[in-house]
């Protein structure tokens, strides 16, 4: 797929990258399938640059419009089924 990440310039070159690699956790869930604790920690890491509850759900959204992803869906099953090792949408 071809998109774009919904990346702020303010953020560090090491920001970006975790910001990133959050969005490829997420891609992972949804195209294959991704270790649950490796996508909460780059969620970890994510909350960490993008704090903001607000500024997250925009970022979120930009992800989803562009790649038909939803962020918080793919965090959210991944919390609330924590007894799992690996996660897809599948």
């Amino acid at each position: 797929m071809e998109y774009q990440y919904p990346i702020d310039l303010d953020w560090s070159n090491d920001e970006m990258m975790q910001v990133v690699s959050f969005f490829n956790a997420i891609e992972s869930f949804y195209e294959s399938k991704v270790e649950g604790e490796v996508l909460l920690e780059r969620y970890k890491q994510f909350k960490a640059i993008v704090p903001s509850k607000a500024e997250e759900k925009q970022i979120f959204k930009e992800f989803e419009n562009s790649s038909g992803y939803n962020s918080y869906k793919a965090v959210q099953a991944v919390k609330g089924a924590a007894d799992q090792k690996y996660f897809s949408s599948n």
